[in-house]
C-alpha cells in the first residue's frame, strides 16, 4: 500500500531564528505532528520530511549529504520552508548552516542554493516573511527577509509568506495542505504581502469580540478594566489574521481573550514601527479601520 503513495520532500531551514515557529508547528492539534511526519495529510499524498535540524535524529555530514541530494535529486520536486531572516554582508557568519569540503556554509549560501531547485518555499514566521524581530533595528546582523534575497539573488520562485511570530500551525499546515491538493495558489489567492488570504484575508478587528465595545467608544483604561484595548495599544485595527475565529492551543484562546492587545505581529510592520508594544496606535485614521488604504 505504502508503494503508491506519493512522496513530497520537504526541507526545513532554520536561519535567525528563536526556533518558535517549530515548536508552534509541533504544537498543531488536527491534524497532529505525528499524523504530518507519518501519515498521508492528503489521501495518496506524504509529507517526506528530509532535514530539520530541531527534530531530525541525523546530524554532522551525513544530515548535510541528505540535504544536497535532495537539492540536486528533487529539482523541482521538493518544498522549501525557511523560518527565520537571513544574515547578509559581513556579518552572514553568524548563522552557518553546517560545512562543505570543511568549510562553514552561510545561511544565505545555502539557502541561495536550496531556492534554486525548490518547487516552492515557504517564509515560515515574520523574520522569514518580513524581517520581524531578527531584521529590528538596529538590525547589526544584516538580516533580510527571504523576498528580498530572492530578488537579488535573480531568483523566480514560488514564495508564501506564512507570518505571525509565531505563525499558528493551521496557517502552515491549511497552506501546506492546499498545495498538496490543488498545487500552487493563484496570485489572487495570496494578497500583497503574499500571504494567503484564507488566514489573512481579514483584520483582526472585524471580528474582535471587543468590536463593539469599539463602536460605542467604551475603552479599557487599563489592563483588567472592561472595554476595547485600543487605548492601550491593540494593534488589531491595521492587522489581518483569523487569530479571533481559530484562535489558540488548540482553540483556547487568543491574546486578546487573555486580556492582551494584539501585537500585530503578522504585519511587515512588526515590530519597529508597532512598538512600544502597549502604547496606542498613531496616525492611524479610524474612520478608514478596515479599508485599503491601510494596507
Amino acid at each position: 500500500m505504502r508503494s503508491n503513495i506519493k512522496e513530497i520532500p520537504l526541507v526545513w531551514l532554520a536561519a535567525s531564528t528563536c526556533t518558535g515557529c517549530t515548536i508552534s508547528l509541533l504544537n498543531s492539534a488536527a491534524p497532529t505532528i505525528k499524523n504530518i511526519l507519518i501519515d498521508p495529510i492528503v489521501p495518496g499524498v506524504h509529507i517526506n520530511l528530509r532535514y530539520h535540524r530541531t527534530i531530525m535524529g541525523g546530524s554532522g555530514t551525513k544530515a548535510v549529504k541528505v540535504l544536497k541530494q535532495t537539492s540536486s535529486e528533487k529539482k523541482g520536486r521538493f518544498v522549501l520552508v525557511v523560518s527565520g531572516a537571513i544574515p547578509c554582508g559581513d556579518t552572514a557568519t553568524c548563522c552557518l548552516m553546517a560545512e562543505d569540503n570543511g568549510k562553514p556554509v552561510t545561511a544565505e549560501a545555502r539557502f541561495e542554493e536550496l531556492a534554486q531547485n525548490a518547487m516552492v518555499i515557504l517564509a515560515m514566521g515574520t523574520c522569514g516573511s518580513f524581517g520581524g524581530i531578527a531584521a529590528a533595528a538596529p538590525n547589526p546582523a544584516g538580516a533580510q527577509p527571504l523576498k528580498k534575497i530572492l530578488e537579488s539573488k535573480g531568483i523566480d520562485k514560488f514564495l508564501i509568506n506564512i507570518p505571525g511570530c509565531p505563525p499558528h500551525p493551521d496557517w502552515f499546515v491549511g497552506t501546506l495542505t492546499r498545495i498538496l491538493m490543488s498545487g500552487l495558489p493563484k496570485r489572487d489567492d495570496l494578497d500583497h504581502f503574499l500571504r494567503p488570504k484564507a488566514f489573512y484575508g481579514k483584520l483582526i478587528h472585524e471580528h474582535c469580540p471587543l468590536h463593539a465595545c469599539f463602536e460605542k467608544s467604551k475603552f479599557a483604561g487599563k489592563p483588567g478594566e472592561e472595554g476595547c484595548l485600543y487605548e492601550l495599544g491593540c494593534k488589531g485595527p491595521i492587522t489581518y489574521a483569523d487569530c479571533p475565529t481559530r484562535r489558540w492551543n488548540s482553540g483556547t484562546n487568543w491574546v486578546i481573550g487573555a486580556g492582551a492587545p494584539c501585537q500585530g505581529c503578522t504585519q511587515p510592520e512588526f515590530p519597529d514601527l508597532l512598538a512600544p508594544c502597549y502604547e496606542k496606535l498613531k496616525d492611524v485614521d479610524l474612520p478608514e479601520i478596515g479599508t485599503s488604504k491601510l494596507r
